[in-house]
């Protein structure tokens, strides 16, 4: 069955679907208890959500994943989901070192990364830093310094997107009543974070796909443009008629657009 929830009223009613089952479990690192869930075997995919959400947007991820022979590894970034933190400032650094640390107690050393907004931020960060231990980046929806952004303009779909996240965080979170506070101290971080340059950029050695929605509410087509040149070898992939919620909006066409990066690298 083809999904397509281009305003985004099934995941304000019902979310992505469940995930499926697999091992869970929380690594203790830098004063927070990072949540993480493995299911199946294969080549490793890191999935990497964006921010206010959790693992379980990727729910129509998971299966089509799991479906083609990979393992699949989530993540709730700190502070988000079931992951807890502690009072430091947020820091895309901070969460590329998370992401090593269950990658350690995982014993998975080397994965595909496939990142979503802030989750593709964090994966970019990781490669520069750890680039043996990525296989490649999927880099969906974010920006790697802070002309990258539009201006913010509320829509009705941002509304419904913000209504799941609020009710999820209460249902997940070991703080349910700072949803208010983690959106203030995010966006924090979004505004200042990362500010790399083209030299930065251009140490990236890792295979890099960038992916770009047309009509993506937050971040510049030509940001991204300017991502592919700078750095060695990226791809670029435009998607059409779907925005920073692709994954939720048509699922299958964004589906097909990781398993080519998969397959390529």
């Amino acid at each position: 069955m083809t999904v397509q929830d281009d305003t985004l009223e099934i995941f304000q009613a019902h979310g992505a679907p469940a995930l499926p089952p697999g091992e869970s479990g929380y690594v203790a690192h830098e004063g927070a208890r990072i949540w993480y869930r493995t299911l199946g075997s294969g080549s490793p995919v890191i999935l990497l959500h964006g921010g206010l959400g959790h693992s379980g947007n990727w729910g129509y991820q998971v299966p089509f994943l799991l479906e083609h022979g990979f393992q699949v590894v989530l993540i709730d970034s700190r502070g988000q989901g079931r992951s807890t933190r502690e009072q430091r400032p947020y820091s895309y650094d901070l969460m590329a070192s998370d992401v090593v640390a269950v990658m350690d107690a995982l014993q998975v050393e080397k994965a595909a990364l496939v990142g979503w907004s802030d989750g593709a931020c964090t994966a970019m960060l990781l490669a520069g830093a750890h680039p043996s231990r990525v296989s490649g980046v999927f880099f969906f929806a974010c920006n790697m310094d802070p002309s990258g952004v539009k201006p913010f303009e509320a829509t009705p779909a941002l509304d419904r997107c913000f209504s799941r996240h609020t009710k999820d965080y209460a249902e997940l979170s070991p703080t349910p009543d700072r949803f208010q506070q983690l959106v203030a101290d995010l966006s924090l971080m979004q505004r200042t974070q990362p500010n790399y340059t083209a030299e930065d950029l251009a140490k990236i050695r890792v295979p890099v796909t960038i992916v770009q929605s047309r009509s993506d509410e937050f971040i510049r087509t030509e940001h991204a443009e300017h991502l592919a040149r700078s750095i060695p070898n990226a791809r670029l992939v435009l998607l059409e008629d779907v925005t920073h919620f692709a994954p939720l909006q048509r699922p299958q066409q964004f589906n097909a657009v990781v398993l080519d990066f998969l397959c390529r690298i």
